[in-house]
């Protein structure tokens, strides 16, 4: 049974709208508020009160309230009664795209393309480079795809870090063996000491999400993710340019020292990470097919879960909803919400409609 029902109000100005999804830790809703619309609520499965709720959440308010592009907002936090009892909820930005899991998987059988990988894994670290840089240094601990969260805005495609300072929250022996999602992103030194999270294995899980938008694989675990453990990272890591063409010798080096076993041959922060993939600049080879060694389903984009099936006949349905909504003004970010769980279903609808989403975020209407 889930937490919340559809239709909930909740201290008078939420209104749960639908299920999104859980994690190890909470459920997700997708909620009107009664002024500021559409926003994401995260419900704890666990029950806590008001103080240990804002407790868990102090480095994600922090962080917030500094408006970073990459960073998620936090907008409230409190309890309420759920139909498993007394709760702990936030509420944060709704991104209509979801995590960077959804859209890692929504390119079925062909790969993330390097530059749109890229410039994902950049954001990220921008998001990151201000929590590393606080004083003292602010860990996030559980970097992974379903804690990042893709959309648009005006500028374009952007990445949000979101669960700031949750797994700190948690026992680490209990965030290790919760799920697989998590565990399969933890740096080598955490599976021999659980207390040793630092920057520098946010990095590796930065790393390690990097080479599985490359390459729909991870590089230590041979295919089973549920036998990781520290024996894993004794066999060399399968280089990402055997598995994709895209991938160049530099950017190779990079994905190279993120995922370095010893910790302290890694880079240190997600400045130091950035800052190289600042200096990428994609290679245009001669061949642009991409090329994947013959893997076991188990190897695919079902890594993590099966994904929703595609659907074009669907993404074009709501592709055309979702124009003519945008006809408008006062529905425009309704039309954008919309196309981008399109573009979910059928990701080839984005250079279609790319252009018309970011404008849309401006609130500017196309006649």
């Amino acid at each position: 049974m889930r937490l919340l029902e559809e239709g909930k109000v909740i201290h008078g100005k939420y209104t749960v709208e639908r299920f999104l999804g859980e994690g190890a830790f909470a459920e997700v809703y997708r909620v009107s508020h009664r002024l500021f619309g559409r926003l994401a609520m995260k419900v704890f499965k666990t029950p806590g009160s008001t103080e240990e709720t804002e407790q868990a959440l102090d480095e994600a308010i922090f962080l917030s309230k500094m408006g970073h592009r990459n960073i998620i907002r936090v907008f409230d936090a409190d309890t309420m009664e759920t139909s498993k009892g007394m709760r702990g909820f936030f509420t944060m930005e709704f991104i209509a795209g979801g995590s960077l899991q959804q859209f890692w998987q929504s390119h079925g059988d062909d790969f993330v393309p390097v530059e749109i990988a890229v410039d994902l894994t950049r954001q990220v670290c921008q998001g990151l480079a201000l929590a590393h840089a606080d004083d003292p240094p602010i860990v996030h601990r559980d970097i992974k795809p379903q804690n990042i969260l893709v959309g648009y805005d005006a500028q374009g495609l952007r990445a949000c870090v979101s669960d700031f300072g949750l797994a700190k929250r948690v026992n680490p022996l209990k965030l290790m063996a919760s799920a697989r999602g998590t565990r399969c992103f933890k740096a080598p030194e955490t599976f021999r000491d659980p207390m040793t999270d630092s920057c520098a294995g946010d990095v590796w899980a930065v790393g390690l999400t990097l080479y599985l938008l490359l390459t729909d694989r991870f590089p230590y675990s041979g295919g089973d993710l549920d036998a990781l453990d520290i024996k894993s990272f004794e066999k060399p890591m399968t280089p990402a340019s055997r598995l994709n063409i895209q991938v160049d010798r530099e950017l190779e080096q990079i994905l190279q020292r993120s995922l370095a076993v010893k910790r302290e041959e890694r880079y240190q922060n997600a400045l130091e990470l950035l800052e190289d993939l600042n200096r990428w600049k994609p290679h245009k080879p001669e061949e642009r097919a991409q090329i994947k060694e013959k893997l076991s389903s188990q190897m695919s984009k079902s890594t993590l879960g099966m994904p929703s099936p595609t659907d074009e006949k669907e993404a074009r349905e709501m592709a055309a909803q979702a124009i003519k909504l945008s006809r408008q003004r006062i529905k425009l970010n309704e039309a954008a919400d919309l196309m981008e769980e399109a573009f979910n279903k059928w990701p080839a609808l984005r250079e279609e409609y790319e252009r018309q989403i970011k404008l849309w975020r401006c609130g500017i209407m196309i006649y």
